[in-house]
């Protein structure tokens, strides 16, 4: 008997074809959770359908397999469909397994304790930061970020400090005939606007957010690097202009820069010289 026909013997004829329509139900599923995480508000499923650009029947069956396996939940009054609880775990244990979220933990929590004010951790998904880890400030008004939100690279401390210190070439094609856009009226828009606060960012070792991102937040942010000088991660101070006036961002911008080459020392990374 050939090799070929041992492999096959006592298969049924029609696995291939079942194993294909397994892994494109597997493929549709994780992309209908990629869309509810994407909408924490909840999604109607017509909506779901649309996104995904399948049938409402379809995208009903398989929520109720997602839903039977803890991994969405439906709202019985409105009838929108969630991520459950079984999605944030998983989430959950991704963010412990890197090291430098869990590393920055402590730190973040005594920059809170030393500032009173949230603290953040962000790393860079394309063309936008990516909030993974945050402890939030005890004051009544306070920012919070929900994490795995994203803030354009340009409009926010977290982003503008990875920018600084991204690869020549690679920041160069970023702003090379870019459309940046205007997240509030103080968000650098323009190109030579943003590479200047850039070359000040390098100079000063840390990133300030002026209202860029939120109007009536001030925000501070310095890089985590790792050992080949490259930011692995950015962390940030934020709260209200009326507890971060301008006159306290620089000072709370030293601090967040030696907390940040705390981290990369711990974990083994090189700050640049």
């Amino acid at each position: 008997m050939s090799e070929a026909k041992r492999r096959t013997v006592g298969r049924p004829a029609n696995a291939a074809k079942a194993g294909g329509g397994h892994s494109q139900s597997l493929v549709r599923g994780l992309t209908l959770l990629e869309y509810l995480a994407a909408s924490p508000l909840g999604l109607a499923l017509s909506d779901v359908a649309e996104k995904a650009e399948l049938a409402p029947s379809t995208t009903h069956r398989l929520l109720q397999a997602l839903q039977s396996q803890g991994f969405v939940t439906q709202d019985d009054e409105q009838g929108l469909w969630r991520i459950d609880v079984k999605t944030f775990r998983i989430g959950n244990s991704f963010l412990e397994a890197r090291d430098v979220v869990a590393t920055s933990r402590p730190f973040l929590r005594r920059l809170t304790a030393e500032t009173g004010e949230t603290a953040n951790l962000g790393i860079r998904d394309g063309d936008t930061a990516v909030f993974l880890a945050q402890h939030e400030s005890p004051q009544m008004m306070r920012m919070i970020t929900r994490l795995g939100s994203r803030a354009p690279l340009h409009a926010s401390g977290v982003g503008k400090a990875l920018l600084a210190w991204m690869p020549a070439d690679e920041r160069a094609r970023f702003l090379d005939n870019r459309e940046l856009a205007r997240v509030t009226e103080n968000t650098l828009c323009s190109p030579d606007a943003l590479l200047s606060e850039i070359q000040q960012i390098g100079r000063q070792g840390f990133a300030c957010d002026r209202e860029e991102h939120a109007i009536g937040l001030h925000c501070v942010a310095a890089c985590v690097y790792d050992e080949h000088v490259s930011p692995l991660a950015a962390i940030s101070v934020s709260g209200p202009m009326a507890r971060i006036p301008e006159s306290r961002l620089l000072a709370l911008g030293t601090l967040v820069r030696q907390v940040a080459d705390e981290i990369t020392a711990q974990l083994g990374g090189q700050v640049p010289r």
